[in-house]
């Protein structure tokens, strides 16, 4: 192997360049010969490859097709337990924890945006504005009905104020048929066109919000009432060296707390589903995991788009040059415990352990989900970088140290130096824990908070 060159599993024929992020072959390569990294193939050489030479676009291309036939195939994947940690956060009548105590304001429809930012602006509630919520059918309007209650459920809001117009399709009596009970301390609704000056009273209603809010107070709680989103973006040839294997870390040592952790962006588990699917607990667990993938490929046909328009620009400039590759990548913030349960979008979490949630890989829409689900915190690896925060704590680990120090605005944690040997793992867990008990993170220092609602089909 040439000196420098990063090695990731015994089998592999390319190694990483450490300087660039970029693939280096180990040994000739074949035309038409299987491209190996992470002991699993990325894709076909194209061409002859001479050793030493850089493998990317120019002679490497997937090797995925449009449906595979998939075998149940268990592996053990036990992870020992061991006695959860105690961490600080607001115990939730329902017995849930919150780790904010935020006011959310969350429109029923886009109409009202305008209203929502302003009353944000006065009162120092939480915007969640979206354009959605009105000229939407079927799947669409459930989705969004089924992700807003997600929010307004969501243990880190001590209050939440509902805000409608009147004459939207998600009308608030429409939505509570979704959202069902809800304790009206903690709950308000305000109907726009019902008001003469729907700002006056919707500082009324979030001043008794905050008055709730603020009888709650931080408290010990074991961490295992923890649920823990995982997500990554602008990744880079770094993300599955660094940052998403410390995150696949963090992962299992809180499953092994009794904690839970939820794994989403189903088109970039394409070319590492199998990893999953022989991790799934039962044989009912496998077969929502095939559907899952399956119907994300059927959505992708039925718009008649190429299932591996993936990876992005940004992506392929750091050294990712396969779908393939990308997912071996991004699954690893996995872990390797047992996949207890698959989520469709806008389920709630109902099992400890690792979910898989139904879902795009696009950053936005991704945290929601997330969000919406009941996760209280994010894990967002990245290796390009964003400023993008969700209604939840979102923990921004760079998969490069270069990053980290360019924009310091942006990034919590730094895994780049696990490219020199280092370990981080207890220090990442300690972080974590600090930002469960009430560390802002980068995002919530900026006040990025953004959702964006899942849509596939006609607006009116």
């Amino acid at each position: 192997m040439k000196p420098g060159l990063i090695k990731i599993h015994q089998n592999d024929n390319v190694g990483v360049n450490p300087e660039t992020g970029h693939k280096i072959a180990l040994r000739a390569i074949g035309a038409g010969e299987s491209v190996i990294k992470y002991g699993f193939q990325i894709g076909k050489a194209v061409c002859d490859i001479a050793p030493g030479e850089s493998v990317h676009t120019h002679n490497l291309k997937t090797a995925l097709n449009l449906r595979e036939e998939y075998s149940y195939r268990p592996e053990k994947c036990e992870i020992a337990p061991i006695e959860p940690i105690t961490v600080q956060a607001y115990l939730r009548e329902n017995g849930e924890i919150g780790i904010r105590n935020d006011i959310w304001i969350i429109p029923t429809v886009g109409c009202v945006n305008g209203v929502a930012k302003n009353l944000g602006e006065l009162t120092g509630a939480i915007a969640l504005t979206h354009p959605y919520g009105c000229s939407q059918l079927g799947g669409d309007r459930l989705t969004t009905q089924k992700i807003l209650s997600g929010l307004v459920r969501h243990p880190n809001a001590g209050g939440v104020l509902v805000l409608g117009l009147g004459c939207e399709n998600n009308n608030i009596p429409e939505f509570k048929k979704i959202l069902g009970e809800v304790n009206p301390e903690r709950v308000k609704f305000l109907n726009c066109q019902d008001h003469h000056d729907e700002i006056s009273e919707g500082v009324k209603l979030i001043n008794g919000l905050k008055a709730y809010a603020g009888g709650f107070v931080r408290q010990p709680v074991p961490i295992s009432k923890l649920r823990v989103g995982l997500k990554c973006g602008g990744s880079d040839g770094y993300s599955g060296i660094t940052a998403n294997p410390l995150i696949g870390r963090f992962s299992d040592r809180l499953i092994s707390m009794g904690g839970s952790a939820v794994l989403t962006e189903v088109p970039e588990m394409f070319g590492a589903e199998t990893i999953l699917m022989n991790r799934c607990s039962s044989r009912e667990v496998f077969e929502k995991t095939v559907r899952l993938i399956n119907n994300f490929k059927d959505y992708f046909t039925a718009h008649g788009q190429e299932i591996y328009e993936n990876p992005s620009p940004g992506n392929r400039a750091g050294g990712i040059t396969t779908l393939e590759e990308k997912s071996l990548g991004c699954v690893q913030k996995g872990g390797t415990a047992a996949v207890t349960d698959v989520l469709s979008c806008g389920d709630a979490v109902k099992k400890s352990g690792l979910s898989l949630l139904d879902g795009p890989g696009n950053d936005i829409v991704a945290i929601t989900n997330l969000a919406a689900c009941g996760c209280q915190l994010i894990l967002f690896s990245t290796g390009r970088g964003t400023p993008l925060g969700s209604p939840v704590p979102t923990v921004k680990i760079s998969s490069n140290s270069a990053l980290y120090k360019n924009k310091p605005g942006w990034i919590d944690f730094d895994a780049g130096g696990m490219l020199e040997g280092e370990n981080p793992e207890d220090a990442f867990f300690e972080f974590v824990a600090d930002t469960v008990n009430g560390k802002k993170t980068k995002s919530e220092l900026s006040k990025n908070a953004e959702i964006a609602i899942f849509k596939d089909g006609v607006t009116l």
